[in-house]
């Protein structure tokens, strides 16, 4: 085959620009630690606690009253989570520096606040008047069993297991997380 070389007023095609890749690199970075926070022991923590938190706000309340019953608890739970990290960050020597101490606490239980953001908007569809209340409220509560079900594929897949390991981590994070979620409700 001849080789063709193009015109001499055409200026030879551009190699792919590093930039474009940087730029795609920095956006994927939020959506990365977002991922990560579902799948970090805040964020299943944060799980367990809004599905069983749903679970146990729905006898006579709307929608509205559960999303703020929800959003409220989990907010006091976060909270009380950056505490413990902040008072047991003192207990090392030498201690970090206190701001430093809240922004990691802040960091480290950030999953919390991000596992209510699917069953938050689920339950405000419901308030809104979007979908019927117990349409909203039984997606709500069973996305916190699909999320489970996703860390659980999405872990095994990150560790490289074959199809029948995914499986396994989808139906053991689920089946545990419902067992966690049933006991909670039981305890509330």
């Amino acid at each position: 085959m001849e080789s063709v070389a193009p015109p001499p007023d055409e200026p030879p095609a551009a190699p792919a620009r590093p930039a474009a890749r940087g730029l795609r690199a920095a956006a994927a970075r939020p959506a990365r630690h977002v991922l990560s926070a579902y799948s970090g022991e805040h964020g299943v923590y944060g799980i367990v606690l809004v599905t069983a938190l749903i679970a146990v706000g729905w006898d006579d309340d709307t929608d509205l009253e559960v999303l703020v019953f929800v959003v409220g608890t989990v907010l006091v739970f976060w909270l009380a989570h950056i505490y413990a990290s902040v008072v047991a960050s003192r207990a090392a020597a030498p201690p970090m520096p206190l701001r430093a101490a809240l922004s990691h606490g802040i960091r480290h239980s950030s999953g919390m606040l991000v596992a209510m953001l699917v069953p938050a908007l689920l339950l405000s569809l419901g308030a809104l008047g979007l979908v019927e209340e117990y349409t909203a409220y039984f997606l709500a509560l069973g996305s916190g069993l699909v999320m489970l079900a996703l860390i659980g594929y999405a872990n095994a897949a990150r560790n490289g297991s074959s199809w029948g390991w995914r499986l396994a981590g989808i139906a053991s994070t689920t089946v545990l997380g419902a067992l966690v979620i049933g006991l909670s409700i039981l305890a509330h």
